[in-house]
């Protein structure tokens, strides 16, 4: 018997005689580790996305444009992948050309933009991750996969939660839901630590505050 079929073999079990009708099942764990102000579930997460190596930054809304716009320029970015919803303020003062993403742009043309904008769905303070969902600020699950450089505007306080339970409620799982925790790596067997793998080398969020 494979691994697999004992796998399938047990949930079988576990699911025998469970009905339609019965009431769900009581889910009784912690739905965040103790409470925290909106302030401090907001540095939390600032200092869980710089402990993955992301580069965090802070703004007003009327600063994100500014913002925007140095980074790319201090990335040395001259083209940059918009998502068809992301507002066109955002890069207001960017220098970079902005490239529409098409469905048919092929991974090797993704790969020679130098740069990616998108908002986000959630951001987790207690696990650091950013959560996309391929709304119109976001895009396509690989314009954020292929480009290099990343940069992730987080709207503060209304996109950020402490737990994974509470990003849950929030997401369509039948969205395609991409999780971000710091730059792509991973490491070989002599613990090499190798980042750009299957993702972007370079994460930079930027935390905005102030409207919408």
């Amino acid at each position: 018997m494979s691994s697999r079929e004992r796998i399938l073999g047990r949930v079988r079990r576990a699911l025998d005689g469970v009905r339609d009708e019965d009431p769900p099942i009581e889910r009784t764990y912690l739905r965040e580790h103790g409470g925290r102000s909106i302030t401090e579930t907001v540095e939390l997460l600032a200092e869980n996305l710089a402990d993955y190596r992301a580069l965090v930054h802070r703004c007003t809304q009327d600063e994100l444009a500014d913002v925007v716009g140095g980074l790319l320029a201090e990335h040395g970015a001259k083209t940059v992948l918009v998502p068809p919803g992301l507002d066109a303020r955002w890069l207001a003062n960017a220098d970079a050309e902005p490239v529409p993403d098409r469905p048919e742009s092929t991974p090797h043309e993704l790969n020679r933009i130098h740069s990616v904008v998108t908002g986000c769905a959630v951001a987790i303070a207690e696990t650091g991750t950013i959560v996309l969902d391929g709304g119109p600020d976001q895009g396509r699950r690989r314009i954020t996969l292929v480009p290099d450089h990343h940069i992730c505007v987080v709207r503060v306080p209304d996109q950020v939660v402490s737990s994974v339970p509470q990003a849950l409620e929030r997401l369509d799982p039948t969205r395609p839901l991409t999780w971000i925790s710091g730059p792509s790596a991973t490491s070989d067997i002599e613990l090499e630590r190798v980042e750009g793998v299957h993702g972007p080398r370079t994460l930079e969020v930027v935390l905005v505050s102030g409207g919408h």
